[in-house]
């Protein structure tokens, strides 16, 4: 196993844990400020809604780093897996998890979807490119 291919991926799983803590860090003190009786009988987001924009946009991003990051991991650890540690995997390994915390980071302070996609698309195609390098690996590789 290649440890250097892992370490992207444990980075973005601590990054996960960093925006948990500063959701909750955010959204506890304007439930209380709020003064919101929490009713789990209330559809599915809805008691979250009433909360600032501001504070929800830490939720919204968390809830992101479960969607296409998992595919980050399955070929990280793939490529780890089968021995590769190779300059270009690492590489974009490492430019995926920094796209995630810097999307991250403008998600929940600023906002603005048009560059909020644009670095969304961004991290896509540096994972598509890691997803590629994976089958070129994997699929040319002896039997």
């Amino acid at each position: 196993m290649q440890v250097v291919m892992v370490q992207p991926v444990i980075a973005l799983v601590l990054w996960t844990f960093v925006m948990w803590g500063w959701m909750y860090a955010t959204r506890l003190p304007a439930i209380r400020a709020a003064r919101m009786r929490l009713d789990p009988s209330a559809p599915r987001g809805v008691q979250m809604n009433e909360l600032p924009p501001r504070v929800r946009w830490k939720a919204d991003n968390y809830n992101h780093l479960f969607e296409m990051p998992t595919l980050f991991y399955a070929v990280a650890l793939t490529l780890a897996g089968i021995g590769d540690g190779s300059g270009l995997s690492v590489g974009l390994a490492w430019l995926y998890v920094a796209l995630r915390v810097v999307h991250s980071v403008f998600q929940s302070l600023v906002n603005r979807i048009e560059v909020r996609f644009v670095l969304f698309a961004s991290s896509s195609l540096v994972l598509l490119a890691l997803a590629v390098r994976a089958a070129v690996v994997v699929f040319a590789a002896p039997s």
